[in-house]
């Protein structure tokens, strides 16, 4: 939609030169006056400037919820990745860039500097150098793509809240992580902690055997004391000559030792 100017043309006669084309959004204005760098070119007053209700392609952005319409030719100030002049909100007036601005210059500025969010996002063909390609406001663009270009104070100060939310997100996401990680960790000691019982009972079945070896062992000694002394067998009675599982065998047979022959009892 080409833009119809509703105040009275032309709005700064003695700065700036206005050049309509037919075409939608190729009108373009070229800057009278020769300036230094980041000199006064343009105020910002009131009227004829009025506070927008919502951002449309034709408002400035000067605060983080307030938008302005220019209600001047500075709407044909078109943008650029490589601007001549500045929109200082905080000042309310535009301002030569950083390289000065020469007579016959063409008036660009950078939207990003000033919008957030814009309404109608386009597709840069200022054919700069560091041209960013597509143009839709400050929140969808990197921090390399914004180094070396002026921000409005609203500007930082909501590249900075994005950082902070970012910076919370990601540490949500390690905390979860840590907490998925803990958990991780609790269930191997709770494993660990299970073998380690699981030792402790082998442990203790393996000494009483072992006690049990022991006085079978000694009743043993006591049987062939009974015999000698009443004249018994040589032999003694079936089996009295075979000692029973060691502790080894029955650990053996415990942890799984299937390899040897089954003892028989």
């Amino acid at each position: 939609m080409a833009l119809v100017p509703h105040w009275k043309q032309p709005s700064h006669p003695e700065i700036q030169e206005v050049i309509i084309n037919e075409a939608a959004f190729t009108s373009k204005s070229l800057s009278r006056v020769t300036l230094p760098p980041f000199a006064l070119y343009a105020k910002l007053d009131f009227p004829p400037c009025t506070r927008a209700d919502e951002a449309t392609y034709a408002t400035v952005q000067m605060g983080k919820n307030e938008h302005l319409n220019l209600n001047s030719d500075l709407l044909y100030i078109n943008h650029s990745c490589e601007p001549s002049v500045i929109f200082d909100t905080a000042n309310r007036c535009v301002i030569a860039g950083p390289k000065g601005l020469q007579a016959g210059e063409e008036l660009t500025f950078f939207y990003p500097s000033t919008e957030w969010h814009m309404a109608q996002p386009f597709d840069c063909l200022c054919g700069k150098p560091p041209c960013r390609g597509r143009i839709s406001g400050a929140k969808d663009m990197t921090d390399a793509q914004l180094e070396g270009v002026w921000l409005n104070g609203h500007i930082r100060d909501l590249l900075l809240e994005r950082k902070q939310q970012t910076a919370v997100g990601v540490k949500t996401n390690s905390g979860a992580e840590a907490e998925s990680e803990n958990g991780i960790t609790n269930g191997n000691g709770h494993h660990a902690e299970q073998e380690q019982q699981t030792d402790q009972t082998t442990k203790a079945l393996e000494d009483a055997v072992l006690q049990a070896e022991k006085v079978v062992e000694a009743a043993r000694h006591a049987l062939f004391s009974y015999i000698r002394q009443t004249g018994g067998t040589k032999n003694g009675p079936a089996g009295a000559q075979r000692r029973g599982p060691t502790s080894r065998e029955l650990s053996g047979e415990m942890g799984g030792d299937t390899n040897g022959n089954a003892i028989a009892v």
